[in-house]
């Protein structure tokens, strides 16, 4: 169905993915945005358990990534500058001196082709295309990307992502879903229980560059080695979760459980599987009560949270950190299962 004109007069689709056990998820071609998941609750009843708008006009009018497919590098690249076979690329600058989420017109602010799919499963799926220009946002290669997004009858979203380039260049792709598994019952998310599998997390200095430096979470607010409620240490940070964290992995490219949020009110419970490295942990404290979402409700501080896989923040500067590098003839991957179920307890 029709969702509405981009600021270039072209039409924008929300497309509705069902399966069997009442799952309805909600995407966008522009920007691959995820408007809505609903999910049932431990006594079977719906609610939509990410934030999100109405309509297309509310994410053109300046928000921040609200359910946005980000690219061509998500997060963090020092200075907005890396090296390639000693030749230096500038890329567009939006965060302060830094590169973020894309840059100023990044893979959230495009409008990507549709193709609605049936897996051999008969699950449903949409598969959404782009063409990075050479240049675009200052990144060097025409990058071809596919990503798709199944729901399966296991109450998982599946998003797979593919890109190949005839240049040498950086590529770091990932969903900004802000969840509330709580379905706007509860003020904030800092109730919900997060178990992540990390030891370590990345050090940022005061400008949002990493330092190089992976320390230890043990002993400290960061440490979600065991299940921990969001609010019962925030008190120990100088602001609120927006870490990066090196996921403990047993193989290089196989899809395994990095985190496991539990909601008692609810008793929804959300896993998270990857292929990445890393992953993102944020508690949305730059939400001030100036947006007003779905249903009329207005996105206070902290009412939602981000849990998003990814290569880590800055990597094309950081020899220690795993690469993003993509050369001709490769195949970038990345898959991230978002599985969704209810419990009594955790």
């Amino acid at each position: 169905m029709a969702f509405g004109q981009t600021a270039d007069g072209k039409t924008a689709h929300l497309f509705t993915l069902t399966n069997a056990h009442g799952m309805v998820v909600k995407v966008t071609n522009f920007g691959g945005i995820i408007t809505s998941i609903q999910v049932p609750d431990k006594n079977n009843q719906p609610g939509d358990v990410v934030l999100g708008f109405d309509s297309l006009s509310s994410y053109l009018s300046g928000q921040p990534y609200l359910g946005a497919l980000l690219g061509r590098y998500g997060s963090f690249i020092g200075n907005g500058r890396f090296s390639i076979d000693n030749k230096d690329y500038q890329l567009a600058t939006n965060a302060g001196t830094n590169h973020l989420h894309g840059g100023k017109s990044g893979f959230d602010k495009k409008l990507w082709q549709a193709e609605e799919i049936r897996s051999g499963k008969k699950e449903a799926a949409l598969r959404l295309a782009y063409m990075s220009a050479n240049g675009e946002e200052g990144f060097p290669g025409n990058l071809d990307c596919r990503v798709t997004y199944t729901l399966t009858d296991q109450n998982e979203l599946r998003i797979d992502y593919e890109a190949r380039t005839d240049q040498k260049t950086h590529v770091n792709l990932t969903h900004h879903t802000y969840f509330d598994l709580s379905a706007g019952k509860n003020p904030t998310i800092l109730s919900h229980e997060v178990q992540i599998n990390a030891d370590r997390y990345v050090v940022m200095d005061p400008k949002m560059v990493p330092t190089g430096e992976l320390r230890e979470v043990k002993n400290s607010a960061l440490d979600f080695t065991k299940p921990a409620a969001l609010g019962s240490r925030m008190e120990q940070l100088p602001g609120a979760y927006d870490h990066n964290f090196l996921l403990n992995r047993s193989g290089n490219n196989a899809l395994q459980l990095a985190a496991t949020v539990f909601e008692p009110g609810s008793g929804r419970y959300l896993s998270v599987f990857t292929t990445e490295p890393g992953l993102e942990l944020a508690t949305a404290n730059w939400l001030n009560g100036k947006l007003k979402g779905k249903g009329n409700r207005v996105y206070a501080k902290q009412s939602g949270f981000l849990l998003y896989p990814q290569h880590l923040p800055d990597s094309p500067n950081q020899s220690a950190f795993p690469g993003t590098l993509l050369k001709p003839g490769e195949v970038y991957r990345q898959t991230t299962v978002y599985q969704f179920s209810v419990k009594t307890a955790r």
